[in-house]
């Protein structure tokens, strides 16, 4: 049955509509605001598969070209098949917040698939496409617990906006994506201008005040069109084998939660799981089942242990940092480097700058765009002690190099300050905690070390929470087993003076302001004690970019005179950057830019291109060559191609009968500028200077 609900959001009115599209799917609808639609399915296998021990769940974000109008310019002329980095992260803002929702011991395979139908370019369809989700998996037979409903907030003149337009986030302080359900926020991601923890946390909870209306509207579509929903036994416990193995394993399980090391924990506790195994599954048949018994039990002792009796794993207070190292220029021939280690975590980062030839191009609904700055996050398998083929990069490390380039965008020059393009590379070495984080702080002293001029330096820090009844405990700095057994992971990024980025998802129902107010305080108070560490290394900007570093130069010209560097068919041009080993642009308005690996040559490059460009000034004197002679005169290049007459008269200050008596060809004489006529003819004198 077809059915229609509309809501005013922010201004803007967002219609969801179901029973048209897709109705062989489990659930379908399509979520409109402006001339932006998106058609989001939800389908899930009949089969339950409890053997794998986790929810399959598949998110599908696709963005078509046809939805602006635009044929795909690659060589296929259609979209293929690896999603961009923009699909890839908003298949995990749809995923993060959805999937702690569904019933405990489902075990279906299940796909939700978001496709942008219609794009107006204004309207982003990253939300409308969090939003479809929920629904799409409300008005199904699946066992979810929604709904969610999602909405981005901008902070233009210092005002909430909801929904902003592309337009209007360019004038934006902040772009941030907020899910939440009816009670409590779910998941937070996007960046800030160096906002305080006030105006964010202000932002976020504006977000879940003005949403309410779109979950009446979604449980209006339910009453009309939802389904049965299939019912779940949730995983019963076997109790009596349960107090066998809490008996078994209580002392050796309490040796391995006070083993700070992770290693050393790790390999200690799979000899007890093995011990437990051994000694508890006498028919041979019950393996899994007493390790996953094990696992729960870990799980209770460490979270009893943080909440009782106030002890973490490796015995740090709850707002205490593990203890940091930093280094610059570690690497010698890079063009910016920075080890950054933080406990059992370690990122080794670089930076490199290049010409704008070098900024990425990208293909998006939007256009084709350029980024000016990259972020290049790498997690190979031997950061934690594992042997596994290497792919390309997964969707966790698109996710996390983006929060890492949120945080240091922030603090970037303008091109006209600085015109490189600029690459970080994060190559994480270890990793117990938050490479991310570390990648930031590595980042952000790199591109100092590289002579970038950062306007501060950042720093960032993940936050966890464990909620047991009315007692809640916030930890900084995280460690992996932390994030494990929490209840929220909660990363912050930032300068001394606010907030650039951040990023949050939990595993609870919820977290309401206070619990998040409480975790910006805190995560404040650990990133700049972090900055204060890194400030041992390298605290400012160097001077000057690293001597390997490419030089860039920006000379301004008069746009008449740009052919006479270009020359017929790019002759010129392509001669001085063979000559110079260069790469140079030159634009329309007469900017040109001129990229060099070598200093000297890159210099002499400037003085030849001036020389080319320069404009002949009445009154200058010269250096000129004598090119010819005439009866009347002798012709002498002032500057490359210009050449100017001495009239006979103007030789010397005594009669001259002939040319050849003062001057002859290739004769190096000084001239002053008598005149430059409208058709560009110069008059030259040497008398004048006698």
């Amino acid at each position: 049955m077809y059915k229609k609900v509309e809501v005013v959001i922010g201004g803007k009115t967002l219609s969801i509509e179901t029973g048209k599209l897709a109705k062989q799917a489990s659930g379908a609808v399509v979520v409109q605001c402006g001339e932006t639609m998106v058609l989001v399915t939800a389908v899930a296998g009949k089969e339950s598969k409890p053997e794998l021990g986790f929810l399959p769940l598949t998110i599908e974000y696709q963005e078509k070209m046809a939805s602006v109008g635009r044929i795909p310019g690659n060589y296929f002329r259609r979209e293929i098949g690896r999603p961009s980095d923009q699909e890839i992260l908003t298949c995990r803002i749809i995923d993060r917040p959805l999937r702690p929702l569904f019933a405990e011991g489902y075990f279906s395979e299940t796909q939700v698939i978001a496709t942008v139908l219609s794009a107006d370019q204004e309207n982003d369809p990253d939300v409308l496409a969090l939003i479809g989700a929920s629904c799409a998996l409300t008005l199904s037979d699946i066992p979810f617990g929604g709904p969610v409903v999602g909405a981005r907030v901008g902070f233009i003149d210092g005002k909430y906006v909801l929904n902003p337009t592309k337009t209007e986030l360019k004038n934006s302080r902040m772009d941030i994506i907020v899910a939440c359900t009816r009670e409590a926020v779910v998941m937070v991601e996007g960046k800030a201008d160096a906002l305080s923890e006030d105006e964010v946390l202000a932002g976020i909870f504006f977000v879940h005040e003005q949403v309410q209306p779109l979950f009446d509207a979604q449980d209006q579509l339910r009453e009309a069109n939802g389904q049965v929903k299939r019912i779940v036994e949730p995983p019963q416990i076997d109790e009596a084998l349960m107090a066998r193995v809490s008996e078994f394993a209580a002392t050796g399980l309490q040796s391995v939660i006070s083993t700070a090391d992770k290693m050393e924990r790790g390999c200690l506790y799979d000899q007890l799981k093995d011990t437990v195994v051994a000694a508890l599954n006498e028919d041979g048949t019950r393996a899994k089942e007493i390790s996953n018994l094990l696992s729960l039990y870990k799980k209770k002792i460490m979270r009893g242990k943080i909440v009782e009796e106030g002890i973490r794993l490796d015995g740090r207070a709850f707002n205490q940092v593990r203890p940091i190292s930093c280094e610059a220029s570690y690497l010698p021939r890079t063009h910016g480097s920075a080890l950054f280690t933080r406990g059992e975590t370690q990122a080794l980062v670089s930076a490199t700058l290049g010409s704008e030839r070098d900024q990425q191009r990208i293909e998006t609904l939007e256009g084709d765009e350029s980024k000016r700055f990259m972020l290049h996050y790498n997690f190979p398998p031997y950061c934690v002690g594992e042997a596994r083929r290497m792919a390309g990069p997964s969707r966790r490390d698109i996710g996390h190099g983006t929060l890492a380039m949120r945080g240091l965008s922030a603090v970037l020059p303008t091109v006209e300050e600085f015109p490189y393009s600029i690459r970080v590379v994060s190559e994480v070495l270890e990793s117990n905690g938050s490479s991310s984080m570390a990648t930031v702080c590595g980042g952000s002293m790199a591109m100092m070390d590289a002579g970038i001029p950062l306007k501060k330096a950042v720093s960032g820090i993940a936050m966890g929470l464990i909620k047991e009844d009315d007692k809640v405990v916030i930890l900084s700095d995280i460690l992996g087993d932390e994030d494990h057994l929490g209840d929220m992971d909660f990363k912050v990024v930032g300068t001394e003076d606010g907030v650039t980025s951040l990023q949050m998802d939990i595993k609870i129902a919820g977290v309401d302001r206070d619990i998040m107010g409480r975790a910006l305080a805190q995560a404040k108070e650990g990133r700049l004690h972090i900055l204060g560490e890194m400030a041992k290394a390298i605290s400012l900007s160097r001077q000057d970019v690293s001597e390997y570093a490419p030089k860039y130069y920006i000379l301004k010209i008069n746009p008449d005179k740009i052919r006479d560097i270009i020359g017929s068919g790019g002759k010129i041009i392509k001669a001085l950057a063979a000559e110079y080993d260069a790469k140079i642009e030159v634009e329309d308005s007469g900017t040109v830019k001129m990229f060099c690996n070598n200093a000297a040559k890159a210099n002499a490059l400037v003085e030849r291109v001036k020389q080319m460009t320069a404009e002949v000034e009445v009154g200058t004197v010269y250096k000129g060559v004598v090119k010819s002679i005439k009866d009347f005169g002798a012709f002498v290049e002032i500057m490359p191609g210009t050449d100017g007459l001495v009239h006979i008269s103007e030789l010397d200050v005594k009669r001259v009968e002939k040319v050849t008596d003062v001057v002859k060809e290739g004769d190096v004489i000084e001239v002053k500028v008598l005149e430059v006529d409208n058709r560009g003819r110069i008059r030259l004198s040497r008398k004048a200077l006698m």
